[in-house]
């Protein structure tokens, strides 16, 4: 850790962001909720359903808010308490925006031309692509350090944008001559299920953007539907082996040992020493009831939660003033040290 963040001393908090785009799945309750849900016993903290980013492609008006819903209720379901942790939209604390636009200040072309998720996005259409789109790492960037969050979730995926985070919390540290006024943020990336693949492409992270929809088990989907994607995703013809050398060359064989793993909380090895010898026609049913144990009541509760959406309408609302209350002060303070005249 920098000097910078170690002489930080504020209270530790982690934040983190879901765009409100498809359908949650496995991979996101394993990947993230589940985490969600330990951590908020351990720490403050912020969980935001990032609709400011969701726009930097376009997005129906008439569905934006009920995506936003669906996944409050995905978090809510899982277990992510309101009493313990902020769970809130956006585009409902005017800090991020305005935070966004003072880094905008702060970061530089070079570091933002670095980004190769945009690249990945954009392709050849670089020049078609909206200015948010290439300037979302910034803003995200801003969602981080409006509440000062010491430590983020985030996948192999993220942490070049994490690394951005951090320069621009170093840099304006640095510019204003505030050594330690925003923290040094730390990735989060530990425990099993951190990364589950495709059903039917082991080599695949599972993606609610796949269009196959037997590639991925949807936090909605109910017990029939768990059990047949499970039962029809891709597989060999050998036997689960005993170790995981065996596991060697066959993707499929170890997504579906992991979730086994994950789900049940313990390890691959275990799963291993459980099932060695075994054919898929023993293997699939298990995990099949297994993830119909573990994902039904969250279905069941994501259902009761989306058929109030002014319930969770309330539940966002009150999550939303109790971010302000965070954020507001942190990026009052960003004005008086900027020199904003009256700030």
């Amino acid at each position: 850790m920098s000097e910078d963040a170690s002489h930080y001393a504020g209270p530790n908090r982690v934040f983190s962001g879901v765009q409100p785009s498809g359908d949650l799945h496995l991979g996101n309750y394993l990947g993230a909720l589940k985490k969600f849900v330990a951590l908020q016993d351990e720490m403050e903290c912020v969980y935001c359903i990032v609709d400011l980013h969701a726009i930097t492609v376009w997005q129906d008006p008439k569905v934006l808010a009920e995506q936003t819903r669906h996944i409050a209720a995905a978090y809510l379901a899982s277990g992510v308490d309101p009493s313990k942790a902020i769970v809130y939209n956006q585009s409902a604390v005017r800090a991020h925006s305005e935070l966004a636009w003072y880094f905008n200040c702060v970061a530089r072309i070079g570091w933002l031309n670095r980004m190769t998720q945009f690249k990945d996005k954009a392709g050849k259409n670089s020049e078609k692509m909206s200015v948010g789109l290439y300037d979302y790492p910034v803003l995200q960037a801003a969602d981080i350090l409006a509440f000062k969050a010491t430590h983020v979730p985030v996948g192999e995926d993220q942490k070049q944008h994490l690394e951005l985070t951090r320069d621009i919390a170093a840099k304006f540290n640095h510019d204003f001559n505030t050594p330690n006024f925003f923290p040094l943020c730390e990735p989060l990336i530990k425990g099993p299920g951190a990364k589950v693949m495709s059903l039917r492409d082991g080599l695949s992270k599972m993606s609610k953007s796949d269009p196959s929809d037997n590639s991925r088990i949807n936090l909605t989907d109910d017990a029939d539907i768990i059990a047949k994607k499970i039962r029809k995703a891709k597989t060999d013809p050998g036997e689960i082996p005993g170790t995981k050398d065996g596991l060697e060359g066959r993707p499929e064989v170890a997504n579906l040992v992991g979730i086994f793993a994950a789900l049940s909380e313990t390890t691959d090895e275990a799963v291993l020493a459980e099932y060695e010898g075994q054919g898929f026609g023993v293997f699939k049913p298990a995990l099949a009831d297994l993830a119909v144990e573990k994902l039904s009541p969250i279905t069941d509760l994501m259902s009761r939660y989306l058929a109030d959406p002014e319930e969770l309408n309330r539940i966002l609302a009150n999550a939303a003033d109790k971010a302000a209350e965070i954020a507001d002060p942190i990026v009052g303070d960003v004005r008086k040290i900027i020199g904003f005249c009256g700030a």
